[in-house]
């Protein structure tokens, strides 16, 4: 098949380039998973399964990642599939792809890189969590003019401000590790959509993975996207509320409030006005977030209305600005846990 030029270079090569920065390794891990099972299940000889081994073996990662798209095959699956005939041959390449698509093979590499990122937003959490009980504790008797509607109200403390924020976080907590249980569930063995005649073992496949277990209904597992959208809706939670946090920080740092006064190294100064110490970190953590929020809302938007079923919108094109809105989110709450650490 020759695809026409400006497929190729509007489509065919982002997607290209987008799959090796984030799907290359979970693609891998797959090809090897799934490999050890049909061994196990005697679908495929243990003679083939050697010579598969071996040339999963031989392919070097860092080699694919330069390869430039050449429109010659279709996307990073069907190159790694080429090397692989070229090692061992199209019969015996041929059966690792016994009882599996590229439907369930592309969720389950999905999922696979979307867990690493809600736990790593998770781990930030927690740590920015521990960031301001420090800050709390050493605050629990400095007084704090509380505002309701923007306007002076009731004197607290700092403390009684920090420890709500923390409250908030861990509830935080909790809707990333319900979105991480949701995403953690392994597609491979769905198929194209129908699943297969072959005695698979998918449990194995989710063991080798490390899933909590294979997705039940076939049909589901290639057309939801409810596990997605659960991970973004935990993120913007996350962003929208550590934002309004983010403002009355920066309020704080103003010379006319002055609870706040960031250490020097997140702090800069102005070209003309020296003396200033400006507190860019947290506008920049404030910016950083919105560009999440934005993007996470654009996730919702693109797949909204489309079909229940294998289809472009909620896969190749989608994932960039999945990874994008979990960075863009880990960014924010990085710095902001890094400028509260005592």
């Amino acid at each position: 098949m020759k695809f026409a030029p400006e497929y190729v270079t509007h489509v065919l090569n982002e997607v290209f380039e987008d799959a090796k920065t984030l799907l290359l390794s979970p693609l891998m891990a797959s090809n090897y998973a799934h490999l050890v099972m049909l061994t196990e299940q005697k679908i495929v000889s243990p003679a083939d399964a050697r010579a598969l081994r071996n040339a999963l073996d031989g392919i070097n990662l860092d080699e694919v990642r330069r390869v430039q798209y050449d429109g010659t095959y279709e996307d990073l699956f069907f190159y790694i599939e080429r090397l692989i005939d070229e090692a061992c041959g199209p019969d015996v390449a041929g059966r690792l792809h016994t009882a599996r698509s590229r439907n369930d093979l592309a969720m389950t590499m999905y999922r696979m890189w979307q867990r690493e990122r809600i736990a790593a937003l998770g781990s930030a959490v927690l740590d920015l969590r521990e960031a301001l009980i420090a800050l709390a504790d050493r605050h629990k008797d400095t007084i704090y003019g509380a505002h309701t509607h923007t306007q002076p109200a009731q004197p607290t403390t700092v403390a009684h401000y920090l420890l709500a924020v923390i409250e908030q976080l861990e509830r935080d907590s909790t809707r990333l590790l319900a979105a991480y249980d949701s995403t953690n569930i392994n597609p491979l063995g769905a198929c194209a959509i129908t699943g297969t005649g072959f005695p698979i073992d998918r449990h194995r496949t989710s063991v080798l993975l490390g899933f909590s277990g294979p997705t039940c209904n076939t049909y589901g597992s290639i057309a939801t996207v409810d596990y997605l959208l659960e991970s973004m809706s935990a993120t913007s939670v996350l962003i929208v509320g550590l934002g309004r946090v983010t403002q009355d920080l920066l309020l704080w740092c103003t010379l006319e409030f002055g609870y706040l006064r960031l250490s020097d190294g997140f702090v800069q100064g102005s070209s003309i006005m020296p003396q200033k110490r400006n507190p860019v970190a947290l506008e920049h953590a404030r910016i950083i977030g919105s560009k999440a929020v934005g993007q996470a809302q654009a996730i919702m938007t693109a797949v909204h209305n489309t079909p229940f079923g294998d289809i472009n919108d909620t896969e190749d094109d989608l994932q960039p600005l999945v990874a994008s809105a979990f960075r863009d989110a880990l960014r924010m709450v990085t710095i902001l846990a890094a400028a509260m650490r005592l």
